[in-house]
């Protein structure tokens, strides 16, 4: 028995790591948006993620445009609020088809 995993089978075990990787960078812009500016450190200690996995979100981030450097840390930029709501349209629809998903099993 493996603890502190969840079990996972192999049809679904990469889109679960996708989810848990896009949860923890939601998690991180908004905990940045509530608190901004802020670098890494501060970042982690208040998710609780580790620095390196703060980073790649950060990075992820940036790419998206939803954040930008400052020289007192990272902060949000007008973009988020268009975006999560596009987050939420899009995990809406798939919401609408795992559960159609489900119904086949």
């Amino acid at each position: 028995m493996v603890t502190g995993k969840r079990e996972r089978c192999v049809l679904t075990s990469v889109i679960e790591t996708e989810v848990d990787i896009l949860k923890r960078h939601i998690d991180v812009l908004k905990t940045l948006r509530n608190n901004q500016p802020m670098g890494i450190i501060k970042l982690s200690e208040i998710t609780g993620y580790p620095q390196h996995m703060v980073r790649y979100s950060l990075r992820i981030l940036e790419q998206d445009r939803l954040i930008e450097p400052s020289p007192q840390g990272a902060v949000t930029t007008d973009k988020v609020d268009e975006t999560l709501t596009l987050l939420k349209t899009t995990l809406e629809r798939i919401k609408t088809t795992a559960e159609e998903l489900i119904k086949l099993i």
